[in-house]
């Protein structure tokens, strides 16, 4: 079984995708589908595409699609790392690499 580890900035978008929503209720049910989600990598790391087959950018992230969010994970041995959980038709490639892109 793999082991999750949730970065800083994970955690701080699923405390953002849950105060920006209005119903509290869908809010919790889009996190609770989010962490669902995240929750089978402990058995199937692998799930997830790879970012490369959706970008030119080369890079050791996968990701999951929940919904309108996806999950940006990079597995290290028997460690799944969760690095952010962002919007979908956000520019989420600046968010993954701004520093890389500027």
């Amino acid at each position: 079984m793999n082991k999750l580890h949730y970065s800083p900035e994970a955690l701080r978008d699923l405390d953002e995708i849950f105060s920006e929503l209005e119903n509290p209720s869908a809010a919790e049910n889009i996190i609770n589908t989010i962490l669902e989600a995240v929750d089978k990598l402990q058995d199937f790391s692998m799930l997830g595409s790879l970012l490369s087959s959706v970008t030119e950018l080369e890079s050791d992230y996968r990701f999951l699609v929940c919904g309108n969010y996806l999950v940006f994970y990079r597995v290290v041995g028997s460690n799944v790392y969760i690095d952010r959980v962002l919007y979908g038709r956000r520019d989420y490639l600046r968010s993954l690499f701004n520093k890389n892109m500027e």
